[in-house]
């Protein structure tokens, strides 16, 4: 992740995550995050709340553990960087959006429990991770050759 981009939110899932597979054949999934702030108005006592709202995408494996273990209105915690993409419609028009590229999405325990079922690695990678040093993590990057400008749908 590249420093000074770097962002953790908790929030809720807004939709379900879509999961869509590049022409390359890479999986990449989408959804909702809509990230609660409340807080107490110190002249009215009165509780006040406001609500962001973010595009969160992932790539590879972790797009599909997403797709299989998210749905909305789960509570999770996601850490990745800011990413702004640009495009023009069909009609002519620049548009551009920010959105969250996930490193690192997990269930919020806050008010839950979850059961965490470990896959088999397959990015190439063999064993486990935890145990004993040498093994870096990868960042959720798009794949080798994948234009940034291409929608992966």
């Amino acid at each position: 992740m590249a420093p000074g981009n770097s962002v953790t939110l908790v929030g809720n899932c807004t939709r379900d995550p879509e999961l869509r597979f590049t022409s390359s054949g890479q999986a990449v999934a989408t959804f909702g995050l809509a990230v609660n702030r409340r807080w107490q108005n110190r002249q009215t006592n009165e509780w006040e709340e406001a609500v962001s709202f973010f595009d969160v995408t992932c790539w590879q494996q972790m797009a599909e553990n997403v797709a299989e273990s998210v749905t909305k209105g789960s509570r999770v915690v996601v850490t990745g960087r800011l990413d702004q993409r640009s495009w023009e419609t069909q009609d002519g028009e620049k548009r551009s959006k920010v959105e969250v590229v996930a490193d690192e999405i997990g269930p919020s325990l806050r008010y839950a429990t979850a059961q965490v079922v470990r896959n088999e690695r397959r990015d190439g990678f063999e064993g486990g991770g935890g145990g004993g040093g040498g093994s870096r993590a990868v960042p959720n990057e798009p794949p080798a050759g994948y234009d940034m400008d291409e929608e992966p749908f």
